[in-house]
């Protein structure tokens, strides 16, 4: 079992940035791909970002590419998102989820979940 506890959510203005953190605890020991998906209200889970076990491999989706950026410190057993240019549109529940030896960039390929982290944008 995995753990995940997502943290950094909260308010910004259009154009800001704000840094989310998913800290995993459990099976740590094990090798995980690990990804973002954010769900706005209405609409459903969305993938935004993903990186590999190694850290070597990243993906993102086209709405966010050059604004967000993921990492990962596996000594540290916590993966980032930066969030650039946040426009009001990106504004969601951000999820945090990990799936066993390979990235997920579906929400039923993720195998563990954390409790997600509110992103507002103000315009």
């Amino acid at each position: 079992q995995v753990q995940l506890v997502e943290s950094g959510g909260g308010l910004a203005q259009a154009g800001g940035s704000l840094r989310l953190s998913c800290a995993a605890s459990g099976r740590t020991s094990s090798r995980y791909g690990m990804g973002w998906f954010r769900q706005a209200p209405g609409k459903e889970r969305e993938f935004v970002a993903a990186i590999s076990w190694i850290g070597s491999n990243t993906a993102y989706a086209d709405s966010v590419k050059g604004r967000f950026t993921i990492s990962r410190d596996n000594a540290k057993n916590t993966v980032y998102l930066q969030m650039n240019s946040l426009k009001p549109e990106d504004m969601a529940v951000y999820y945090c989820a990990a799936r066993f030896r390979d990235s997920c960039r579906v929400p039923h390929e993720c195998d563990y979940w954390g409790q997600g982290t509110q992103v507002t944008v103000s315009s």
